[in-house]
């Protein structure tokens, strides 16, 4: 059986073990404090051409959204998320164990838009109400799509005229980054959002989330929230490590865009076969409609989740590449798909 379910089945990058384990039995300060997390902030920093901000390492996405967002956020202020958005979904109430309401979205794309948030404020009118405070986006998002600059670049006016904050999720920032379709650099980010964080779990790394604060306001005591909520790791090296060799040079990159190649070669693949998606992801995801028997038959040698039914003789599997994907199983998929087709 292989794995097309998600993008972290495989452990880490061969190259980020090797660091891990010629830094083994150096002695380093603990908490993010020691000399390599020290190198791998700066160097993020340089990347993001922003000195000005403050770059927090946690182990994981859900970890970090949950004590970011409950960090820069009131008692009575809430969250305006796409109605498929992570934190809305697939976090187990995360954030509402935080005491913070999420305030959910329609949306056909994944994406949101200026008017979805001043629809969301215009519903929300006074003290009998929570107020959205903190506006959140995946970029990719849970569908795949992206987030082009200047629908970006909209988000962020609209968010500063209503003195709202504007987070991103970026557990999948390096296939946006990568994508074909995609108009913005890593510095971009640093300048239209309050924070956003840099997914490593997804791209190659053991684990890690590089949470990236660009709002003085939500810079103060951070640490202690991350204590609280049980973030901050007593082995920070762990995190530091990992990050300074993804960013030492172009590896995040190169690894991000074999996975996009990789779902681009499927997409090829599916299509020839005559198939359809459900819904345009540029990304490392991929969303197509399949009839049910083709699923079944696919799913004697291939794991992948059945996202979603369409009717009674299809449904849209989603398919997921990663920066280990093997470019014959790639192959071999699409043969055996177009073989069940005929």
């Amino acid at each position: 059986m292989y794995s097309f379910k998600n993008d972290y089945s495989e452990g880490v990058h061969p190259r980020i073990l090797n660091a891990l384990m010629e830094s083994n039995m150096e002695q380093l300060e603990g908490y993010g404090e020691d000399q390599y997390t020290r190198k791998a902030i700066a160097l993020l920093k340089e990347k993001i051409k922003c000195e000005d901000i403050d770059i927090h390492l946690f182990s994981g996405g859900t970890q970090t959204n949950l004590t970011a967002i409950s960090a820069f956020l009131r008692p009575h202020e809430a969250v305006i998320a796409a109605d498929t958005g992570h934190i809305l979904v697939h976090e187990t109430g995360a954030i509402e164990a935080t005491g913070h309401k999420i305030i959910s979205i329609d949306v056909s794309d994944g994406k949101l838009n200026s008017e979805n948030i001043k629809s969301a404020l215009y519903a929300h009118t006074d003290e009998h109400m929570v107020r959205p405070k903190l506006v959140y986006i995946s970029n990719p998002t849970e569908m795949g799509s992206i987030y082009s600059k200047d629908e970006l670049e909209q988000l962020s006016d609209c968010c500063r005229a209503h003195k709202l904050f504007l987070y991103v999720d970026g557990a999948r920032i390096g296939s946006a980054l990568c994508s074909e379709e995609n108009d913005m650099e890593l510095e971009d980010l640093g300048k239209l959002v309050d924070a956003f964080y840099i997914g490593g779990t997804k791209n190659g790394a053991l684990m890690g989330e590089a949470l990236v604060i660009c709002r003085d306001s939500l810079k103060e005591d951070f640490r202690f929230h991350i204590k609280q909520k049980g973030g901050l790791l007593a082995k920070g090296r762990l995190l530091g490590i990992q990050f300074l060799e993804l960013f030492r040079d172009d590896l995040f990159f190169e690894l991000a865009k074999h996975a996009n190649d990789m779902a681009k070669l499927l997409k090829v693949g599916i299509s020839e076969a005559g198939y359809s998606f459900l819904t345009h992801s540029p990304s490392n995801q991929i969303f197509p409609i399949l009839p049910n028997g083709v699923i079944e038959k696919l799913q004697e040698k291939y794991l992948f989740y059945v996202w979603e039914k369409i009717d009674d003789e299809s449904s849209a599997i989603r398919l997921v590449t990663s920066w280990a994907t093997k470019e014959e199983k790639v192959l071999e998929f699409n043969e055996d798909l177009h073989n069940v087709n005929c």
